[in-house]
């Protein structure tokens, strides 16, 4: 069995806000498996699903950037948040995403397009030897409508376009933009705080479900209700689940009632015009990545015996 550091189970409960004794022992059942770990403390109903935590796992800059019915936005790493304040850093992370915008997600396209008399691959290569820190385009999305906006909000910008949090929202309608540019905000505001999984309910990916599922069957099972009831029971807190997830059937958080849904539903209706809610994007910081953690006492007495 894998040995339990502290730095794992200091990890675990940053993760799931659970007690430091809970997550050794879930750490120790599931052999130092985190994500395992995880789940068994939610089964043990000591973990929330899925704790949205605003601790990133990575540093550098999620950009944003809009130019008629068109916009991208782009996430460019590096391993400190010194380098994201670096004025050359900034202007890479804005260049990327002008090249997103124009040329769209596939980040070899990106890398391939010519900046300046350079390739952006090239001037990355070079930003990485004049600030002396690794640095990578890590993704990016592009959203275009026919008609209509694509608004875009970035949470506590650390400089115009540029942040931690990069929302846009895609609205496709005839509507001007006295109605659309509020409307999005609202949507990509919610989007920021309440951390949707996918646009509608049938778009969460089918692995994350399967998986929502088992712990709730097991969870269910542990009830010691007849096997119907217990069905009854996974079948409404997977429903529950998609609802929460699925952007367009989450309650506006600044009200805490009001299905997005019924928010584009309203505008459209006051407008007298039809408003979809196309898409969005969601980027955050390091979102996905997870620092590698060291155990310096035994970084140490590795070195002394060596």
């Amino acid at each position: 069995m894998a040995e339990i550091t502290a730095a794992a189970v200091k990890d675990l409960r940053e993760k799931s806000g659970a007690g430091m004794m809970d997550c050794k022992k879930a750490l120790t059942e599931t052999g130092g498996d985190m994500t395992a770990a995880m789940d068994w403390l939610r089964t043990k109903g000591l973990a929330s699903a899925a704790k949205k935590s605003s601790r990133t796992a990575a540093e550098g800059l999620v950009g944003i950037e809009v130019s008629g019915t068109k916009g991208a936005a782009v996430e460019v790493n590096s391993e400190t948040d010194f380098v994201a304040k670096n004025v050359q850093f900034q202007t890479f992370v804005r260049d990327v995403t002008s090249v997103a915008l124009e040329l769209g997600d596939s980040i070899e396209t990106i890398k391939a397009a010519p900046l300046g008399d350079k390739t952006v691959e090239e001037v990355l290569t070079n930003n990485i030897a004049t600030i002396g820190e690794n640095q990578t385009i890590r993704r990016a999305k592009r959203l275009e409508v026919t008609s209509g906006a694509i608004v875009p909000y970035v949470h506590n910008a650390a400089a115009p376009g540029l942040g931690k949090i990069g929302v846009l929202v895609a609205l496709e309608s005839d509507a001007g933009a006295d109605v659309l540019e509020p409307l999005g905000k609202q949507i990509a505001m919610h989007i920021a705080a309440a951390f949707p999984l996918a646009l509608n309910e049938e778009d969460l990916d089918p692995e994350i479900v399967a998986r929502e599922r088992a712990i709730a069957t097991e969870k269910a099972a542990e009830s010691g209700k007849p096997a119907d009831i217990v069905a009854k029971m996974v079948d409404g807190a997977i429903a529950k689940y998609r609802k929460e997830n699925a952007l367009v059937s989450q309650l506006l958080v600044m009200d805490g009632k009001t299905k997005i849904s019924d928010v584009v539903a309203n505008a459209a209706k006051a407008a007298g015009k039809t408003i979809v809610l196309k898409d969005y994007v969601r980027f955050q910081l390091g979102e996905g990545i997870e620092k590698e953690v060291s155990d310096f006492a035994a970084e140490v007495a590795a070195a002394a015996k060596g």
